[in-house]
């Protein structure tokens, strides 16, 4: 093995590394599951199976094929399929809300143009990388301008209450009033006090300030936390 090869398969992984950077600080500066050292690490992964696949074994001579032959796609064809186990990890269910299918699509993504950097084909890479990110970001603008009702549109808190047993089913029916959308909500007794907890669905943006501020506005309730779930 040449210098020349030595020094164009670190271009490679270096280019890999540098386009896994960009996918992945996206995902890092809006707080997702799978941030930059993921993407830049699955990036860098399917770079580095793919130029073993072209160089890492020996070309095989037969009758047919007196020049020798060789099957450079063997490893890098796994990288496709191999991908999914991470993938599939970044993938949450809570109720019947599924989070984290964007973070997988993303993953499966990087894995493909760290796949074109192993294979030196670099103008195809970057493009790649510029529409991901492009995806990423300018989509995310036009979500949050669709109609109001669109599930695009939909957020999901958990509210934990705590009140004298008395007033919970009182505050029960108050929430299921003010939120009928609410898809699970639970009462837990502790001594003489109750702690409910309860999933909400709300349209528009709504944030944690205004609903926290709404739950304190009511009586009897002694303890409050608000946590948004997760969002794509």
């Amino acid at each position: 093995m040449d210098l020349n090869m030595i020094l164009d398969m670190f271009l490679r992984v270096v280019a890999a590394c540098a386009l896994g950077f960009v996918i992945g600080l996206e995902r890092e500066l809006t707080n997702k599951y799978a941030g930059l050292r993921t993407n830049i690490l699955v990036c860098l992964g399917a770079c580095l199976f793919t130029i073993i696949s072209i160089y890492g074994f020996p070309t095989v001579t037969s009758g047919e094929h007196p020049n020798g032959i060789r099957d450079t796609a063997r490893v890098a064809a796994q990288v496709v399929t191999g991908i999914g186990f991470i993938g599939g990890g970044t993938v949450l269910r809570h109720g019947a809300t599924v989070f984290g299918l964007t973070t997988a699509a993303t993953l499966w993504m990087v894995a493909s143009i760290g796949m074109a950097c192993g294979a030196g084909m670099y103008p195809i890479a970057l493009f790649s990388t510029l529409i991901c990110v492009l995806v990423l970001v300018s989509v995310r603008f036009f979500e949050k301008n669709l109609p109001v009702r669109s599930t695009k549109n939909v957020r999901k808190f958990v509210v934990n209450l705590t009140c004298q047993t008395e007033n919970a089913g009182k505050i029960c029916s108050t929430i299921m009033e003010k939120y009928p959308d609410t898809f699970e909500i639970t009462r837990t007794p502790k001594d003489k006090k109750t702690e409910i907890s309860a999933s909400i669905e709300v349209f528009g943006r709504n944030t944690i300030n205004s609903i926290y501020k709404y739950f304190n506005s009511l009586e009897n309730i002694e303890a409050i936390s608000v946590e948004e779930l997760g969002r794509e």
